[in-house]
């Protein structure tokens, strides 16, 4: 399962971090992953840390952040959401 479509890309003052917005509100209350295993239970946040070079993520409402791992490139994971 993955996200509502996003909207907008957002850089953030870490340069391995993307704040991406949504067209509609995520189900759940706000929650963070640091690894695959911790999203395991998540289908929409494991979906996302499946994506090569995704390392962190923060679900809130209408938006996500990716974390990414150093030397991973953006634009295959935003063509992986």
């Amino acid at each position: 399962v993955m996200p509502p479509r996003v909207t907008d890309y957002q850089g953030t003052p870490n340069p391995n971090a993307l704040r991406c917005t949504l067209c509609s509100h995520l189900p759940g209350p706000t929650r963070a992953y640091r690894s695959p295993q911790q999203a395991a239970a998540d289908p929409l946040a494991a979906a996302v840390m499946a994506i090569p070079g995704v390392c962190g993520l923060l679900l809130c409402e209408n938006w996500l952040t990716i974390n990414r791992r150093p030397g991973a490139a953006w634009p295959p994971i935003k063509r992986a959401l």
